[in-house]
């Protein structure tokens, strides 16, 4: 009885301080002030960000940037976004430009050491490939000797092109661009016999080109390329938030939560992980300084993680992407919430 009473003692003093402890950091605090998220994305690329017939960008980095607006705000519209191209990215989100970068931006040990910038949690597993006009008949990369390569600067593509070539002792002549569609334009009107870039990006530049069956993504993939959230160094703060705000989507898809039966799921489940996930037991946004309700309004919008993905990038889409690594870990995938609790 003696020790019974005391963990039950511990464990009130720790739910106690559970508020105190949890500080709302400088950038949530300046992102509050301001009323409005920042939002870096990219300049144009189908599937992540696009612009629609009307002028609204669409995604799935911008379906983030909106799901994180509501987690702050219980508001998606209250994020403004900026189009960063590949070489200005890092730099903008250093300098407070923006809060935060969803923008393909891979995962690497010297970006996350030595820019001043920290990545959060992995949202989407992609690989290099290249993308040619399927006349050319080629079936391997190392086929393609002499041939003019496009890629994007400021990218590990530019690197991983560069390095693959040297590797088999094939001389190639790559052409720097700073966006994709002008890469995409070059390639569309000769300039270039091949693309070389991520595998998602591929797709989704086939997708919009004239005659998107006279290309092929070759099978081969040359690289890990785990994109991620960044974020600016010393503020664990947000820092927290953007990571656990990434596996709560994930955790709604693991559980079943979708924008169909939140509320539903809210109203009737018994189970504590739904339960601590939607908020009606309020201690994981307690510990993040915001909305105890904030998953169950996010996924009420937008979606979970495989919502969002078969909306920009599945069968029923034009670049058609299967998961593959993207699936959830039960499925075959990667894709892995770390336990909300």
């Amino acid at each position: 009885m003696f020790r019974r009473g005391l963990l039950a003692a511990a464990v009130a003093a720790c739910a106690s301080l559970l508020p105190l402890a949890a500080k709302a950091g400088p950038t949530l605090d300046a992102v509050r002030a301001r009323g409005q998220l920042v939002c870096g994305i990219h300049t144009g690329v189908a599937g992540f960000a696009l612009p629609d017939s009307r002028g609204t960008w669409q995604g799935l980095d911008v379906d983030l940037c909106r799901g994180l607006a509501i987690a702050i705000f219980n508001d998606p519209n209250r994020v403004r976004f900026v189009a960063l191209s590949s070489s200005t990215r890092f730099t903008a989100l250093g300098s407070g430009e923006v809060d935060v970068l969803f923008r393909t931006s891979t995962q690497t040990m010297l970006r996350d050491t030595t820019l001043g910038l920290r990545h959060a949690v992995t949202y989407f597993y992609d690989g290099h490939g290249f993308l040619v006009r399927r006349d050319m008949n080629v079936q391997r990369v190392r086929e393609m000797r002499d041939s003019t390569i496009c890629v994007l600067q400021g990218t590990t593509n530019e690197q991983v092109t560069a390095e693959y070539f040297r590797s088999v002792n094939v001389p190639f002549r790559p052409v720097v661009f700073e966006r994709t569609d002008q890469a995409a334009a070059a390639l569309n009107a000769g300039r270039c016999d091949a693309f070389g870039s991520d595998a998602s990006q591929l797709a989704a530049v086939r997708s919009t080109m004239p005659r998107p069956n006279d290309w092929v993504v070759l099978p081969e993939r040359f690289s890990k390329e785990p994109y991620g959230a960044y974020i600016r160094r010393g503020d664990d703060e947000w820092f927290d938030l953007i990571r656990w705000y990434t596996y709560a989507l994930i955790e709604a898809e693991e559980l079943g939560v979708t924008r169909a039966n939140a509320e539903e799921q809210r109203r009737t489940s018994v189970s504590p992980a739904v339960r601590r996930l939607l908020g009606v037991t309020p201690e994981l946004g307690q510990s993040l300084k915001i909305d105890p309700a904030w998953v169950f309004n996010i996924v009420r919008a937008i979606g979970n993680y495989g919502e969002l993905y078969d909306r920009h990038f599945g069968e029923a889409t034009p670049i058609g992407l299967p998961r593959g690594p993207n699936n959830l870990w039960t499925n075959g995938g990667l894709m892995y919430a770390l336990p909300l609790r």
